[in-house]
């Protein structure tokens, strides 16, 4: 048997919404772009979104019309688009570490880097669960620190019954392992329409109103940029896509929900710690990842490939050990503890929607042989 860490779930739905698009002669930042952020505005409860080409951009850009140029803190457990969003908006990376249990930044941490110099807080709702948000809510207001979530693996996922993307700048990623996708893709959500404005207009080069919003006009070719802005859009065929998909993304959920808690009622091993879900959080699992108490990792998730459990690992290593980051910002192995403990330690098994029983009593079965292979040949931690 062969699983594959992530399928996207595309249906016929999809592929005729594409075909519309191709036969309306608009394929891009459209009518289509316009109707997926008004319903993705909606579904995060929010006034305002911003389609982009990337989650990656949305960071960047939340961070530049903020004007943030100081400090920002970030947890180092992430993919290294959340530092390099920081980095190329002209600010600072200050890395912080998380906790055990959930993977999620530390508030405790946090607070013990903030300095004169810190201007925001940047949290990542890590594999589908949100922050502790009334922690770091509170903190943002204590130090007067602008808020953004990178919300790329949590889209869909509450904190007290308020989904993650509302609380401040929001930024999500439609990448094929999200929860939902657009191909490549992303938005940044946001009750502020001034910075929302803004936002769009850095991603259209400056230019503060779209060619669709410009057909409307006496003379729809006068573009005038008001800043050095980027190519950061998306497009309608694009846009299509993801109006589907969020048609249907809580069903999806629930099924990602679903298929974890059944592997959490058959993995009960005292090798592995499991996912938890804490209380006032909704997990809607983009990944499901363990942790192995006694076995190398590395050889664990190998032996898993090899029986055709694509497994992996998130994230090896922790972005403050990467050559870039270690470099310039003269970090060092020790200066993040659990981080470190956690990338050494955590194994990604595969999670989407459309896995069967059949599938995932595979997946039980393949952890238990290498489990027990690995310990009969002593590669342990």
């Amino acid at each position: 048997m062969n699983i594959p860490l992530c399928i996207p779930m595309i249906s016929q739905k999809e592929i005729e919404a594409v075909r519309s698009v191709l036969e309306s002669g608009w394929f891009t930042h459209g009518p289509k772009t316009q109707e997926f952020e008004e319903s993705f505005a909606d579904y995060i409860g929010v006034k305002r979104a911003v389609s982009l080409n990337s989650c990656t951009s949305g960071l960047q850009l939340a961070l530049e019309a903020l004007g943030i140029r100081g400090e920002v803190l970030v947890p180092s457990f992430t993919f290294v688009a959340s530092a390099n969003a920081i980095v190329k908006a002209g600010a600072h990376p200050v890395f912080v570490d998380i906790d055990y249990d959930t993977c999620l930044i530390s508030a405790q941490d946090a607070i013990k880097k903030i300095t004169s110099k810190t201007e925001a807080i940047m949290v990542v709702h890590y594999a589908g669960q949100s922050c502790d948000m009334s922690s770091i809510l509170a903190i943002a207001d204590k130090y007067n620190l602008k808020l953004i979530e990178d919300s790329a693996e949590t889209i869909g996922g509450t904190y007290c019954q308020k989904k993650t993307g509302s609380f401040g700048l929001g930024c999500f990623s439609f990448f094929p392992t999200k929860n939902m996708t657009t191909g490549e893709g992303g938005m940044v959500t946001l009750n502020d329409d001034s910075l929302a404005d803004k936002i769009r207009a850095y991603a259209g080069h400056g230019i503060e109103k779209s060619t669709y919003c410009r057909e409307k006009e006496t003379q729809p070719w006068h573009r005038a940029a008001c800043f050095a802005g980027y190519n950061y859009r998306m497009s309608d065929l694009a846009a299509a896509i993801g109006i589907e998909q969020l048609k249907k993304l809580d069903s999806m959920n629930e099924s990602r929900r679903s298929n974890s808690q059944y592997l959490n009622s058959q993995l009960a091993l005292e090798e592995i710690d499991l996912p938890c879900e804490k209380k006032n959080c909704r997990h809607v699992y983009q990944m499901y990842t363990l942790k192995l108490k006694t076995v190398n990792r590395d050889d664990f998730v190998l032996g898993l490939r090899a029986r055709g459990v694509m497994a992996s690992a998130h994230f090896v290593p922790p972005v403050h050990l990467q050559p870039f980051y270690s470099e310039k910002y003269n970090c060092k192995k020790g200066d993040l503890p659990v981080t470190e403990q956690v990338s050494e330690r955590i194994a990604t098994l595969p999670m989407y929607p459309q896995l069967t029983e059949k599938e995932l009593d595979y997946i039980v079965s393949s952890v238990k042989e290498v489990l027990s292979q690995l310990k009969k040949e002593g590669k342990c931690q």
